[in-house]
């Protein structure tokens, strides 16, 4: 399985903007700027992506590894939030924290730590955040 997404950008970094499109067309030439990622004017940014990103797909890998243990959820509501800080050579996300609410009748307490873990570790998008970056890239 493979999805994709592109961005255009035009212009410096700070004076510069850019649009962000999805495959499905959910975003469509979504604008985003250095405002938008390193201000607070509203709209969206690379991190933020992220972090939508890793909620859903943390709420996911816990609804899979509850089902495994024999539990199923009413509801999952996770909030990520990603960390983007300046380091030694620029900047890098340095961090993600999940925090989730789940609704679950009669739930195994011990089944669902091991669950919530399991998930937290789990979740191919947190992989992500610890893997191996490759690139191909062509000079036009």
């Amino acid at each position: 399985m493979k999805r994709s997404a592109s961005a255009v950008w035009k212009g410096g970094l700070q004076d510069g903007r850019g649009t962000v499109s999805t495959e499905s067309g959910l975003l469509s030439n979504t604008p985003y700027n250095f405002r938008m990622r390193f201000e607070n004017e509203r709209g969206t940014n690379p991190e933020e992506l992220i972090a939508a990103a890793h909620a859903a797909c943390f709420s996911m890998a816990l609804s899979l590894f509850l089902g495994q243990a024999g539990m199923t959820a009413e509801s999952i509501e996770t909030k990520a939030t990603v960390s983007l800080d300046q380091v030694e050579g620029g900047f890098a996300v340095t961090s993600s924290h999940l925090q989730t609410t789940v609704r679950i009748p009669n739930a195994n307490r011990a089944a669902f730590d091991k669950a919530v873990e399991t998930a937290k570790v789990g979740c191919p998008i947190s992989k992500l955040l610890n893997a191996k970056i490759t690139m191909d890239a062509q000079l036009v």
